[in-house]
């Protein structure tokens, strides 16, 4: 089909419907076809919701969650931070230790100003943990599974996908030490002591 204009002749160009019925994006026939098989289909570890890249789905016990989260790559400067805390507080200690840690980082980013609302925050907050040492962060051996298992677990804590027996605790230290605080003590996992 051709429209005239007063300077020239365009032919008009059939342009394709680039929305399925869903209203998703679709490039190609084969996409289409494969999207639509896959879409029912997760993945056990994938991204997940809304525009956040970190979202990760996991499914079964904290270990089994562990196992199909575990990654050298944390995906995020935020979630590097959380993994590099629960890595050098508690890379020994049994996964619900782990998750303990993790989580009294997370209540902390989110206590409403109590402390910072970040996880890097939370972590350079002064004197509050001690391998953190000039502003900065210890490098970690990466291929380790330890460090592997943190990033898992900074997922999980991230996405609130298991509870923690530690619940909304805010401070920890480890049982080999009594610094008399005044304060609620909440549960004791492994070789830590938990409070609010």
């Amino acid at each position: 089909m051709f429209v005239e204009s007063a300077n020239a002749t365009i032919q008009k160009v059939a342009i394709p419907d680039l929305l399925d019925p869903r209203d998703e994006p679709v490039l190609t026939d084969s996409q289409s076809h494969q999207n639509q098989d896959s879409d029912n289909a997760p993945s056990a570890a994938t991204a997940s919701t809304d525009n956040d890249e970190t979202s990760v789905k996991a499914t079964g016990d904290l270990s089994t969650m562990v196992a199909q989260l575990r990654d050298a790559d944390a995906g995020s400067h935020e979630l590097e931070c959380l993994a590099t805390g629960i890595y050098f507080e508690s890379k020994s200690e049994p996964l619900a230790g782990q998750l303990a840690v993790g989580k009294v980082i997370a209540n902390r980013a989110q206590s409403g100003g109590r402390f910072p609302s970040t996880y890097c925050g939370v972590l350079f907050q002064r004197g509050q943990f001690s391998f953190v040492h000039g502003g900065r962060l210890p490098s970690v051996p990466r291929a380790s599974r330890q460090w592997q298992t943190a990033v898992a677990m900074a997922k999980i804590v991230d996405q609130r996908l298991q509870q923690s027996s530690a619940g909304n605790a805010l401070f920890f230290h480890a049982r080999y030490v009594s610094p008399g605080w005044r304060l609620k003590r909440v549960a004791s996992i492994g070789n830590h002591v938990f409070y609010r």
